[in-house]
């Protein structure tokens, strides 16, 4: 039985990780990528502070960038 399951919800992620939406996205979908993380990062799941963190990371290293290109 276990086993059963295993394969069953192997299949079923393989399955949806085939399914490519390409550029047809629906008027609902709506989101960005750094939008949908942020609403992650507040999530009371295991590792959504470490989302949190990455984006904080991200938007101090896009910080910095933008500092050095102005230095003239």
């Amino acid at each position: 039985m276990k086993r059963r399951l295993i394969v069953l919800v192997t299949g079923l992620l393989a399955s949806a990780c085939g399914q490519d939406t390409g550029d047809a996205q629906s008027s609902a979908d709506t989101l960005t990528r750094a939008q949908k993380d942020s609403i992650v990062a507040t999530l009371p799941i295991p590792g959504a502070s470490g989302v949190g963190r990455a984006l904080e990371a991200r938007d101090r290293a896009n910080a910095r960038t933008d500092a050095h290109d102005t230095i003239r």
